[in-house]
């Protein structure tokens, strides 16, 4: 059932944090938790049960520790500090190469290495996370990590043009990935951590350079929108969650708000808004080709966040704001927890609720705070 009482459809910003803090939260502490490994299961069933392990994911650990660190000294979150030490240490003693350095992709559910490959992905996570969660202890172990990420993503995923590699194998050897948006994105999101907790002119630098690669080598000029892959590659699209992502990345950022990024994002905000978000229902689509035709009509739950908390910073959208904060309570907040998914027809498609899920949702609803009190 939504949480929001179908008699009196109002958005409230209210219900939806104590969902989120009464419900959701305690999901990961509890049956969300394998106190055996010290590591988030991958996902929960509809009714909370984990379900059947098949791996566990270095991004994952990541993700859950940033939502544990966002939670220290918040007011009834005394457990924060523990859970996000613990995590901590998992994201070392499971994923860490002490071989080759860097960390592994996945290990088996007995706590083995599974996909020892080296994603960027998975690094950048790692480097967010960790600049979340120095900032709250400033131990200088978190410091030091933060920092052995940062200089392996610059040593090892660097292709010299500003951009990295998604992937390479547990040696660094080439496995001709080429650079992909998903994995940039994130880790200018971990570099803009980065910079909030301390002055760092390389992390600054890096970051400049791949706001101007990306504008090169991402951006169709037309409508300014972000594809996926760089332009040219063969059977390319554009994710409309991921136009508002970057815009509230570039949005937010006095380093890069101004850059021919952030004004091509603007135009893509708009582009993305015009055809992939139902205007009655609130709903975002998951891919467009580039003339706005639905490629993927699924709606997912981080996109719907994605967009809501792009609102928060686009003028002239608080109507829309109060429309997209009522459709996420409607249709996607429910009373044991959330719809991960649903079909272009608005009906669920997933019920299973992934533990990398609540790092979209704390993300959205700090943006949400900070407006709307």
């Amino acid at each position: 059932m939504p949480i929001a009482p179908s008699s009196a459809p109002q958005p409230s910003l209210n219900a939806v944090l104590t969902h989120f803090h009464d419900l959701i939260v305690p999901l990961w502490q509890g049956p969300g938790w394998n106190a055996e490994l010290a590591l988030p299961y991958e996902a929960l069933d509809a009714d909370h049960r984990p379900l059947p392990p098949q791996r566990y994911r270095a991004m994952a650990c990541a993700r859950q520790l940033y939502l544990f660190a966002s939670l220290i000294g918040e007011p009834g979150a005394a457990f924060a500090e523990d859970r996000a030490a613990a995590l901590f240490r998992s994201l070392q003693r499971h994923f860490h190469d002490a071989e080759h350095g860097g960390w592994f992709y996945s290990i088996d559910p007995a706590g083995q290495p599974l996909d020892k490959r080296k994603d960027l992905y998975t690094h950048a996570f790692i480097i967010f996370a960790c600049a979340h969660y120095w900032a709250k202890v400033r131990e200088p172990l978190v410091e030091s990590v933060l920092n052995a990420a940062l200089e392996v993503v610059a040593q090892r995923f660097a292709s010299g043009d500003g951009l990295y590699e998604a992937v390479l194998e547990r040696n660094w050897s080439s496995l001709k990935s080429g650079p992909l948006q998903n994995p940039l994105m994130h880790l200018a999101e971990g570099f803009l951590a980065t910079l909030a907790v301390r002055a760092d002119a390389e992390v600054q630098s890096a970051l400049l350079a791949l706001a101007t690669a990306m504008q090169q080598r991402f951006i169709e000029p037309q409508h300014g929108v972000m594809m996926e892959k760089p332009l040219g590659a063969v059977d390319n699209w554009f994710e409309p969650g991921h136009q508002f992502e970057w815009f509230f990345l570039l949005e937010s950022s006095d380093v890069l708000r101004g850059t021919p990024l952030h004004a091509s994002l603007t135009r893509a905000f708009a582009y993305a808004e015009h055809k992939g978000v139902d205007k009655q229902t609130g709903a975002v689509s998951g891919m467009l080709t580039l003339d706005g035709s639905v490629r993927d009509g699924t709606q997912r739950i981080w996109a719907q966040a994605e967009y809501l908390r792009a609102l928060t910073l686009r003028p002239g959208s608080e109507a829309v704001l109060r429309r997209q904060l009522l459709a996420l309570q409607q249709r996607f907040l429910h009373a044991k927890g959330w719809n991960e998914c649903l079909d272009a027809q608005g009906s669920v498609s997933r019920r299973d609720m992934p533990s990398t899920t609540p790092y979209h949702l704390a993300t959205c609803y700090q943006g949400l705070v900070k407006v709307l009190g």
